[in-house]
């Protein structure tokens, strides 16, 4: 099988694309990475999209999209241009096509860039199980390409761009009939329309896979880059996003989780973070993500190519091999990139083997540590009840490093120490040591159950390698400081892999002080960039690199990094802990205040463990782009909401102010709702 996807996995190099041209701002090629957002605002609106395009502009937007669902939308794109232009701002505009061929006819003389989305332009999307055979299917992909081809030539002619993108959530039922709901599916729908533009000579094209789903989106484009460059075609570039992210810091985890999962390996011209938030918000998160990578080459330490593993005779046959005909080390990964598969692990006490992922707050830095403190690793102490209780965030375990806890922890809740303090306390039990490289390589006395053991790719070498495989008490705790991070830990991995050392292991990232937000960026992309490879049997965020603070801090900090790590997992899909809302990020089509619904839907629901609910302003993102919801709340019409279970639209037209109580009534009718349960303390006085 073909593998590879991007230029290295050990060194950072951007995939060199096309340059494509939109107005007097090309992307692709060796331009910076772009930064594009979209208008909420009705596009009949001409004063309030102008405003909020010059917003959208002022907090770094390079690129605005904006709907146009039918040709009098289409057609008051060249009022708003107009108005933008006599304002000064010469901002690329976009328009977003769904449904409707006359509409993008029209506005691809209008905008610099028209997006199309395969799956509904043109073709069938009624959520119809159709037994295509071979001619009834070529006789349809002919038709969606005659009805395409305008497009194509009004594009070549005007030198309007056009982006095919793609939506997991959106594929077509003939698409679906033959290739499933896949990421093979979404790569094939995309290049259907592709290969006329090549056929028409028009190459002005961006490409785009995106899905809710991270594990989806990220094997979709994958595989979009390995199929352009197996059928001979263009190096198109392409614009990052996943659809329907959701709001705050959710919605920014599961946007870098995907998007920065993809930027690590220098994939990725244009990118676009979906929040239900207001459009100026999405910009600089954006731009977060992009500004880590404009000097990663430059800061990253050289990382051990993978043919070292071979030629170092790790793996059966490695006699054969012969690194001199291997151009790409993409070509030698241990892992399937565009298929989920969990590394086999053995399981060690509650670590590994079938365990979810495990979370470990760092609790070493923290002075006087209370009952009550424990509370920002998840876990409620109640003084009147005398009593812990867990939350869905709780930690699995706590790392106290040289300062054991002098008070019985609830049941459940581990302690890790450093070796030193295992041994200075009679090697207790209950506690379990994390030892150095140097600890472990020494013959000392260890916990008969589990012990954890520092390892970054330097230290292991072919005796640590060998000592690890024979110890079934041994979980590995992975951290590097080299500024490409996840590359390197993901090598040390591949190491693991090659090796047959089937150890579980812990993802352990440090970050010196940054902003919450950049901590939440910079640790969804390195940790969820592993586990969406199925890589990782946990986490643990360590502060060893933040400067001291007074308590009420540290536990503040304490429990942002316990929910960053429960968050980082949840949007891997590895491990649901609280609920999931798969909410659009609004735009012109929406029927309702998007914020404002989510927040008021988040608030009666959000103790539901692991229940998605999918939250949409329209019909064009409804059914579709919530496909992995349970339940789904989908604008109608003014006022009216449709309720669906999975895909199947239960209620068609209820009132918007009764909606969230039947989608409860809904849940109870399935036996999906449980009250919640609030710990309260006692008034006293």
């Amino acid at each position: 099988m073909n593998k590879i996807y991007c230029p290295s996995l050990t060194e950072y190099k951007r995939r060199l694309s096309r340059e494509v041209q939109l107005g007097d701002l090309p992307m692709g090629g060796l331009n910076p990475i772009r930064v594009q957002s979209m208008t909420t605002v009705d596009t009949m609106d001409t004063l309030g999209s102008v405003e909020q395009t010059l917003r959208m502009v002022e907090a770094g937007c390079e690129y605005v999209r904006i709907t146009a669902p039918s040709v009098k939308e289409a057609q008051n794109l060249l009022e708003i241009k107009k108005e933008l232009r006599k304002r000064g701002c010469n901002v690329p505009l976009i328009a977003d096509i769904h449904f409707t061929p006359n509409a993008a006819e029209l506005a691809a003389r209008i905008v610099e860039k028209v997006r199309v989305n395969p799956g509904n332009y043109a073709d069938k999307k009624k959520f119809d199980v159709i037994e295509y055979t071979d001619a009834t299917y070529a006789a349809e992909v002919e038709r969606i390409r005659e009805r395409f081809r305008p497009l194509v030539q009004i594009c070549k002619q005007y030198g309007t761009a056009m982006r095919i993108g793609t939506n997991h959530g959106s594929l077509s039922d003939r698409i679906l009939s033959r290739y499933g709901d896949t990421p093979l599916g979404m790569v094939e729908s995309a290049l259907e329309f592709l290969r006329l533009c090549e056929e028409e000579n028009y190459y002005n094209v961006v490409l785009s896979m995106k899905a809710s789903n991270t594990q989806v989106m990220v094997q979709a484009y994958r595989l979009l880059v390995q199929k352009l460059d197996e059928e001979g075609l263009q190096p198109y570039p392409l614009h990052l996003g996943v659809t329907e992210a959701g709001e705050a810091e959710d919605g920014r985890i599961k946007s870098a989780v995907g998007i920065g999962t993809l930027l690590e390996d220098g994939l990725g011209d244009t990118v676009r973070v979906s929040l239900t938030e207001a459009p100026e918000a999405e910009a600089p998160v954006a731009r977060a993500l992009i500004d880590r990578y404009t000097t990663r080459a430059q800061q990253a330490k050289p990382i051990a190519p993978l043919t070292d593993d071979f030629t170092a005779g790790a793996t059966a046959g490695a006699h054969e091999f012969k690194p001199e005909l291997i151009s790409n080390d993409a070509a030698l990964s241990p892992i399937d990139p565009f298929q989920y598969h969990r590394r086999v692990t053995r399981e060690v006490l509650n670590l590994g083997g079938q365990n979810v992922p495990r979370v470990m707050a760092d609790l070493s830095r923290l002075p006087g540590l209370e009952y009550a403190d424990l509370r920002a690793a998840g876990h409620l102490y109640s003084a009147f009840l005398d009593k812990f209780q867990m939350n869905d965030l709780g930690a699995d375990y706590v790392y106290s490093g040289q300062r054991p806890i002098p008070f019985m922890l609830p049941n459940g809740l581990k302690e890790v120490v450093d070796y030193t303090a295992w041994l200075d306390g009679g090697q207790r039990s209950e506690h379990y040591p994390v030892l150095t490289p140097a600890e472990y390589a020494a013959a000392g006395a260890r916990h008969p159950e589990l012990n954890f053991v520092f390892q970054n790719l330097a230290s292991l070498t072919p005796a640590a390698l060998e000592q690890l495989r024979q110890d079934t008490t041994a979980v590995l705790i992975l951290h590097t400081d080299n500024a490409h991070a996840m590359p390197e830990i993901r090598r040390a991995f591949f190491r693991l892999l090659h090796s047959g050392v089937t150890n579980p292991v812990l993802i352990n990232r440090q970050y010196p002080a940054l902003t919450p937000e950049q901590t939440q960026l910079y640790a969804a992309t390195d940790v969820g960039g592993l586990l969406l490879d199925g890589l990782g049997d946990g986490v643990v965020l360590s502060t060893e690199l933040l400067p001291e603070r007074p308590k009420t801090e540290w536990l503040q900090t304490i429990d942002q990094l316990n929910q960053l790590s429960f968050g980082i997992l949840q949007a891997a899909r590895t491990r649901m802990s609280k609920t999931e809302y798969i909410s659009c990020p609004s735009c012109g089509r929406t029927l309702f205040d998007l914020q404002e619904t989510t927040a008021m839907i988040r608030k009666r629901t959000d103790h539901l463990k692991g229940v998605k609910i999918g939250i949409m302003g329209c019909i064009v993102n409804g059914p579709g782009e919530m496909a992995d919801a349970d339940y789904g709340y989908v604008g109608v019409g003014k006022g009216k909401i449709a309720l669906y279970r999975g895909q199947e639209v239960i209620k068609k037209s209820v009132p918007e102010e009764q909606a969230v109580d039947q989608l409860i009534d809904l849940m109870r009718e399935d036996g999906k709702w449980i009250e919640p349960v609030r710990l309260e303390e006692p008034v006293v006085g």
